[in-house]
């Protein structure tokens, strides 16, 4: 008889998809397809190259569960082969909707300090603040998007963020920074020039 797949746990799972069972990693891909979709459309922002970057997700899993170490949870290791691709992807586009937000520290300009009149917070409880949140999201460069998602949106710690996207805590610190002041920035405009 058939183990209910919910009474084996992740790492069993792991274990067994390693060894070459089927099922079991048929099992990991099952329990993981919704979270690595949401979170592909959410970098990628578009329905087709969304489900690529799963489809492509999922592939480099299969083909790389034998090195998963799990040093890291699988959800991290999942978020950041769906960040790659989804960042592969916009890099390759050669059109460039977003500008650059400059990386060095140093320089800071004085509109990224705009009063903060309109906090993510106050924005979530109301549902044309959050279409107008998102639109904003839709602005920023996909690798300041990636960081904010992970942060602020998947609730990732600066250090798991940091191991997902092989950077440094200053600089997830830093581009999440530049992220967060250009949505304040995005958002006081929309409210400043009344609905859009």
């Amino acid at each position: 008889m058939e183990i209910a797949s919910n009474q084996i746990s992740e790492d069993e799972l792991i274990k067994k998809a390693q060894e070459g069972d089927k099922r079991s990693l048929a099992e990991l891909v099952k329990q993981n397809e919704q979270t690595v979709y949401n979170f592909a459309f959410k970098i990628c922002r578009n329905k087709d190259r969304a489900e690529n970057a799963m489809q492509e997700t999922f592939m480099s899993m299969v083909k790389s569960i034998g090195q998963f170490s799990g040093k890291s949870k699988l959800s991290t290791w999942l978020y950041r082969v769906v960040s790659n691709h989804c960042l592969m992807m916009a890099r390759s586009r050669k059109r460039h909707e977003h500008f650059s937000i400059n990386d060095d520290d140093s320089i800071i300009e004085e509109k990224y300090f705009a009063d903060w009149r309109f906090t993510p917070e106050k924005v979530t409880e109301n549902e044309e603040l959050k279409v107008k949140l998102d639109n904003a999201i839709k602005k920023l460069p996909p690798d300041y998007r990636v960081v904010f998602l992970l942060r602020d949106i998947e609730g990732l710690s600066t250090e798991e963020t940091g191991e997902t996207l092989d950077l440094s805590v200053p600089a997830v610190k830093s581009r999440l920074h530049r992220a967060r002041a250009f949505l304040r920035d995005e958002l006081n405009k929309v409210f400043e020039n009344g609905s859009q």
